[in-house]
């Protein structure tokens, strides 16, 4: 059994989910969501609160490193997916999924 460690001081009800339907991520401080980079489409609530994502971790591994930079039209339109259609990855520069590992 894995055991996953949740953020203790996450206020669960003060997040802003991403509005790709698609995306598992929510949205920063900055108004973009953490997880695919892209800008939140809307109006941000009065009351938006950039309490950070909640932290999941499975015990004895490192944490995933967070999306760095801004993602790009042209770098959203170039990425190959996952050939598993149940698997929301995509393929890194070593040719294996980046969620699952399976190869293209």
């Amino acid at each position: 059994m894995v055991e996953l460690i949740f953020d203790k001081n996450e206020d669960w009800e003060k997040r802003t989910l991403c509005s790709d339907e698609s995306c598992i991520g929510t949205i920063g401080a900055d108004g973009k969501c953490k997880e695919c980079g892209k800008p939140y489409e809307g109006q941000l609530s009065a009351g938006f609160d950039s309490v950070s994502a909640p932290t999941t971790q499975v015990q004895g591994q490192k944490p995933a490193e967070p999306v760095s930079g801004i993602v790009t039209d042209d770098e959203w339109e170039k990425r190959v997916l996952c050939s598993d259609e149940s698997c929301i990855g995509t393929i890194g520069p070593d040719g294996r999924c980046r969620e699952c590992g399976k190869s293209l």
